[in-house]
């Protein structure tokens, strides 16, 4: 199966759904609200500075962070989601450029930036991080940083995932994680990627980590079992302990 084709085709049908759900709130966003979340908004300065944001989806976070003063780049692999995008930026008034493109080619689409982003449920996607580390360096300024916020391979394990790579792709009949999925089923292909995998690319890309946080809370309310603290964080509980949910790293590319 074509990987590409396969989960072009069921996020184009996300894009849809995801765009009336309460999940995304669109409506908020163009009030003004941020889609961003309190981990990224803690960990990343971006004013002033061009950001590259991979698999950005239709858009939100990547508005958002231009809101905070970046200049901004968004790429995601389905075209309704880019096109959806472009709408947004134009009903805010914000100035943001989106590429339709997959990961592994976007580095001879777009100029180098100070930041690439990429966050929450992005890299099960891809099938190997190597080339997704090299494409990083590549779109990376001398000096630039490189900053993910992703869910924890961990609590994968509590789905019934692999937590190391296989090789071979999940390939599942499944709705999406918005309350208004419906019945609406799509085949989805994705991989398991462990902590070390990531690393070891950004590594072996030739950048330099700067630092590594794990969390044991999830700001979306998107896994089984999740229990909604009064803070408005979700958390797992494993016998008495909480499941680490989310990590971030920052790297960067040498000057």
């Amino acid at each position: 199966m074509d990987y590409l084709k396969v989960n072009k085709t069921a996020w184009d049908a996300r894009t849809r759904v995801h765009l009336t759900s309460d999940f995304y709130d669109v409506a908020g966003f163009l009030r003004g609200n941020t889609s961003l979340q309190e981990i990224e908004l803690g960990e990343l300065e971006v004013t002033g500075k061009s950001l590259l944001h991979l698999q950005c989806h239709f858009g939100l976070d990547t508005l958002s962070w231009a809101r905070m003063g970046a200049s901004i780049t968004g790429v995601d692999l389905s075209e309704v989601a880019i096109i959806e995008a472009q709408k947004l930026a134009q009903q805010t008034q914000l100035q943001a450029e989106f590429i339709c493109s997959d990961v592994y080619s976007v580095a001879s689409k777009v100029e180098p930036h100070d930041i690439v982003f990429t966050s929450y449920g992005a890299i099960v996607w891809l099938p190997d991080l190597e080339p997704w580390a090299k494409t990083i360096a590549a779109c990376l300024k001398p000096g630039g940083q490189f900053y993910m916020a992703e869910f924890h391979p961990a609590q994968q394990l509590f789905d019934g995932y692999s937590y190391f790579n296989r090789g071979e792709p999940d390939v599942e009949q499944e709705g999406t994680y918005t309350e208004n999925a419906g019945d609406d089923q799509q085949t989805l292909m994705c991989w398991s990627h462990s902590l070390s995998e990531v690393i070891n690319a950004l590594l072996q890309a030739g950048l330099a980590l700067e630092f590594f946080h794990e969390f044991d809370f999830s700001p979306y309310q998107c896994f089984e079992g999740l229990e909604a603290q009064t803070d408005g964080r979700y958390v797992l509980k494993h016998q008495g302990q909480n499941v680490p949910l989310v990590y971030s790293i920052s790297a960067r590319k040498p000057a």
